[in-house]
């Protein structure tokens, strides 16, 4: 009974068993009713003396005063009805046949009620219903109506005769013998329908239950309703995203290893040294093991923010931010490393620049990130060059250099974590002791801003490293 394609069959059942059993009943009613109503009215052929009475009594008193009198009697019907026989009133000879008495309602030409047999609606004005069906009792020189006369049976059983009766109770065999069939054919049909719904969902539990053991190369068959395979689809996207992840994972964890593993192995040899007489203990050789201690704590400093980006959990003081100050700070800041290296460090800055909406130190620190990648892979000689120009709703600030250039088969991957293109491109002085971070940092701190940060090239002709950041608020156009 927990089993959903019980449930919703079930619930196929239900619905099916309210609605085809509100519209039997309706049905039944409905014709009941309305049966009744045609015996009753194709009996209400009054062509002899009943009607013409009330015409004469009506142009004799001109009006109805005193036409209960008339009525008091009641009115009969001789039984068993054929069709099209005369209704007959008390005052017709009834020759000793069968009969039954009828309900009487008269009302006058504006449709109140004059006389009732039942004496519940004299006074009232007849319902619309009521006047429906009534016969008009009509002037025989102009056709103009005097009057109205209703009559109908108080118990309606005694109004059918066997073949009628019959009918009904044919009809309402039928009605009832559908409605089981109905239910029936709509169970088996609710079955396979919802077993049709829920065997894939049962592939996916299946499926999800065989990723959760490892088994990142499960795929589910798409197939079903629109809304099924979409999540077929959507579950292996996410197989794949998943099988991403974890080679990825796996990479970075190879990775990190071996970036831990070089400054440790330095560490590790060269006071294996000093302890074996190799090395003297003096100050050079301590500056060595600090500057490898370093890197080993940037190292672990820039994989935190890495994963504090990942998390969404980067902090950031966002505020108005003059980006042109904060250029000038960062090239102030580099400016004796790119002298040591005999490369032109400049700024080609407008007079004016909108302010943006960011946290000037994280700012800087992919400055400088950039900055570094882009004189680490400068020639002497060369230059670095930052620029910044408004775009839309944000500025665009630019770092090119005039180095050596990316491969376009590298260009896709500059952002990765610990990605380095071809060792020949390293650089062995001071600035070249990078950890492979710096470019993913600044990505993670471009994104968080809510910016876009991406690299062009032309091999041999230098890159350009470009990201944007969202105007401040009082400077965005409307």
């Amino acid at each position: 009974m927990d089993r959903l394609w019980v449930r919703l069959t079930l619930a196929f059942g239900l619905v099916v068993v309210v609605a085809v059993g509100a519209i039997a009943l309706l049905i039944n009613h409905t014709m009941n009713a309305e049966f009744r109503r045609y015996i009753t009215h194709s009996g209400m052929q009054v062509s002899g003396s009943g009607i013409e009475q009330l015409v004469r009594y009506y142009q004799q008193q001109g009006s109805w005063t005193g036409v209960e009198r008339l009525l008091t009697g009641g009115v009969y019907l001789t039984e068993p009805l054929e069709m099209g026989q005369p209704m007959m009133f008390p005052w017709a000879p009834l020759r000793g046949r069968t009969r039954a008495l009828l309900d009487v309602l008269l009302a006058d030409a504006d449709g109140r009620v004059i006389y009732d047999s039942t004496h519940q609606a004299e006074g009232r004005r007849l319902r619309r219903t009521e006047k429906s069906r009534a016969l008009a009792i009509t002037q025989p020189d102009d056709g103009s109506v005097i009057g109205y006369l209703l009559l109908s049976l108080p118990d309606p059983s005694a109004r059918l005769g066997a073949l009628e009766q019959r009918f009904l109770d044919r009809v309402r065999n039928v009605l009832f013998v559908g409605a089981a069939l109905a239910m029936g054919l709509v169970l088996i049909v609710g079955a396979f329908l919802s077993r049709s719904l829920t065997t894939p969902l049962q592939r996916l539990a299946v499926a999800a239950r065989t990723v959760a053991r490892g088994h990142l190369d499960q795929q589910v068959e798409v197939k079903g309703s629109a809304e099924i395979a979409d999540v077929g689809e959507a579950f292996n996207e996410m197989i794949a995203a998943l099988k991403e992840a974890e080679v990825q994972r796996q990479n970075l964890v190879a990775d990190v290893a071996h970036e831990l593993r070089t400054p440790l192995s330095v560490l590790q040899g060269n006071l294996r040294a000093i302890l074996d007489g190799v090395y003297d203990l003096n100050t050079t050789e301590i500056s060595r093991l600090y500057d490898e201690t370093r890197l080993l704590s940037r190292l672990v400093d820039e994989l935190r923010e890495l994963a504090l980006a990942d998390a969404g959990q980067l902090s950031l003081n966002l505020r108005p931010v003059d980006i042109a100050q904060v250029i000038c700070d960062t090239l102030d800041i580099l400016a004796l490393a790119a002298e040591a290296q005999q490369i032109a460090l400049t700024a080609q800055l407008p007079d004016s620049l909108p302010l943006v909406q960011a946290d000037p130190d994280r700012i800087a620190q992919v400055l400088r990130n950039l900055l570094v990648n882009a004189l680490r892979h400068t020639a002497a000689g060369g230059s670095v060059s930052v620029t910044a120009m408004p775009i839309e709703d944000a500025v665009e600030i630019a770092v090119a250099d005039t180095g050596e250039g990316i491969a376009p088969e590298d260009l896709p991957h500059v952002f990765e974590r610990f990605w380095r293109a071809d060792p020949s491109r390293t650089r062995t002085d001071h600035l070249s002791n990078g950890t492979g971070l710096g470019l993913s940092i600044a990505q993670s701190l471009v994104e968080a801003h809510g910016g876009r940060i991406w690299a062009e090239s032309t091999p041999g002709r230098g890159a350009i490293f470009r990201f944007t950041l969202p105007l401040a608020e009082r400077d965005r156009v409307g």
